[in-house]
């Protein structure tokens, strides 16, 4: 029996914080967790930000309601750490204050400063790239930053559009290594965050902030932070931001690591291959490898995950359980004020309990195919396997028979049909897997999970909380960090299936067909989003 351990885990999501508290005896038990929501500010050309604010008081508050809520004498937490939506762009000064509001991972402003780097030249890669920049920046980082919404070129808007605040920048870090400075007066970036600079260079043997490249692409290197493990304590909790956040000073600040390579974490995922799928406001495939890997038609790359020696194979859709939320504030409100009305549900964790339940009864009482109706859920554009930052939502096939209900398992048949797009590009590199595991607040839905098991023709394996797997990777880097593990792969024990689905070979000819005409539509469509949308 292992003596009992308390680790608190921050995840720093796209819409909220959800703050967990968990127990490590001989298992990985949830003590409590609480979520706090604060907004996305967009604006014209593609903008997309948040205050780093909100995201603190958002963190400051869900802490102190789960030490109220457990009583869990602070002394007895033994680390902290974070997983956090990626590639954010926080420009910081001299004393660690943002200077602008974070730009999103989904900010696309960033037109001119890409095209500047790397649309030019007669003949380029994929019809697109630049060769010799597109080469140089493979050959060191495994990938490229190959979108208007890299981080790269959201340094380069900044630097164009507000040159004074540029000129105080001192660090430019992402999301978890702000707040880790906040909570410490250190700076540390974990790998993964590195490596999606594509300034990063990722050969064995070689991991480092990459000269040739900052000077490419015109970056000071005085404004990139040192570079640290996940597993890596970067500083302790200051008196300050204790008294914050309800805890005790000195508490040890793990390095943690993005969303991606803590939900792989968080999943199970730690063999080689494995391969999990993610339903969260974003949602992605990712692969398990040993190797730099990327395709660059497919907009998929390997990035560097927390466990040493392995990457992320991953494959990332833009607007994914975000789809179910436009569901609930726009299609499904009038049905869902009502019943939210008549349960008297108060508190934000339990309004989405009932909610998602609610709808995944209205989707399951629907028959599969959704009576011919096909949703595109492109709702902010998509990354892989075709970037296009004009991509948008649509219905298609409606007739007069259509009715709501169809609408609403469509909207989630077609995110399951994105995920089946991109693990089938994702299986040209990596072997085919029968078995997947399918985690974030999507797969909380039995619904759901049948309905990708059915789409993609795979087992489904879910985890308990599975909607915390990210937090639950976190704690697991947290323990290594401690020594309570000896490794990654010491962990796997700890986070079984919970639950299986199997695919229903009737309703997988219905999704075949229907999945036949999605992967056309965005060809067929191409020209006329564009059309419609690059003036946004």
């Amino acid at each position: 029996m292992r003596d009992t351990t308390y680790i608190l885990a921050h995840d720093v999501g796209t819409t909220g914080n959800k703050s967990c508290l968990y127990r490590i005896t001989d298992s990985i038990e949830l003590v409590d967790s609480f979520l706090v929501e604060y907004p996305v500010y967009t604006f014209p050309g593609g903008g997309v930000e948040q205050k780093a604010d909100e995201w603190w008081d958002a963190i400051c508050t869900s802490t102190k309601k789960i030490l109220s809520r457990t009583g869990i004498p602070v002394k007895e937490i033994a680390g902290m750490t974070f997983c956090a939506q990626m590639q954010g762009s926080i420009m910081v000064d001299e004393e660690g204050n943002a200077l602008r509001n974070p730009m999103s991972y989904m900010d696309g402003r960033a037109t001119e400063q890409i095209a500047r780097y790397l649309y030019r030249g007669p003949v380029r890669i994929s019809g697109k790239f630049h060769i010799p920049t597109t080469l140089k920046s493979l050959y060191y980082t495994g990938g490229l930053a190959g979108t208007a919404k890299d981080p790269l070129w959201k340094y380069h808007w900044v630097k164009d559009n507000e040159p004074d605040i540029f000129k105080k920048t001192y660090k430019w870090l992402d999301v978890k290594d702000y707040l880790i400075f906040r909570c410490t007066g250190n700076y540390g970036m974990t790998r993964d965050s590195a490596n999606v600079t594509f300034l990063y260079d990722t050969r064995k043997g070689k991991l480092g902030w990459n000269r040739a490249l900052c000077r490419l692409f015109d970056v000071n290197m005085g404004h990139l932070p040192p570079v640290v493990d996940s597993t890596d304590i970067v500083g302790e909790l200051t008196a300050s931001a204790a008294a914050e956040m309800g805890l005790a000073q000195g508490i040890p600040v793990f390095g943690g690591g993005g969303d991606v390579s803590l939900i792989s974490i968080g999943s199970g995922c730690l063999d080689l291959n494995d391969t999990h799928i993610y339903i969260g406001t974003s949602g992605w495939v990712a692969a398990c490898v040993d190797r730099r890997m990327v395709d660059v038609d497919n907009f998929i790359a390997s990035i560097l995950g927390a466990i040493p020696g392995k990457y992320n194979y991953t494959a990332e859709q833009e607007t994914s359980g975000a789809c179910l939320q436009w569901v609930r504030d726009h299609l499904a409100l009038d049905e869902i004020g009502m019943y939210l009305e008549a349960q008297h549900i108060c508190e934000k964790n339990q309004e989405y309990e009932s909610l998602y339940d609610f709808l995944s009864s209205v989707i399951d009482e629907t028959p599969a195919g959704s009576g011919g109706v096909i949703f595109t859920p492109w709702l902010h554009g998509n990354r892989s396997p075709r970037e296009d930052p004009y991509a948008r939502g649509m219905f298609f096939n409606l007739s007069l028979n259509t009715g709501k209900r169809q609408l609403i398992r469509s909207v989630v048949e077609g995110m399951a049909f994105h995920k089946r797009w991109m693990l089938e590009a994702i299986e040209k590199r990596v072997p085919h897997r029968e078995t997947l595991r399918f985690v974030g607040g999507g797969a909380k839905s039995s619904v759901a999970c049948q309905i990708m098991a059915d789409v993609t023709g795979r087992k489904i394996e879910t985890i308990s909380n599975t909607q915390n797997a990210g937090t639950i990777g976190a704690t697991i880097t947290c323990a290594v960090g401690l020594g309570l593990f000896h490794d990654f792969s010491e962990a796997k024990s700890f986070i079984p299936a919970e639950n299986v689905f199997y695919p229903d070979k009737d309703r997988k000819k219905i999704y075949d067909k229907n999945f036949s005409v999605f992967t056309r539509l965005y060809e067929k469509n191409k020209a006329l989003f564009h059309e419609m949308n690059s003036a946004e």
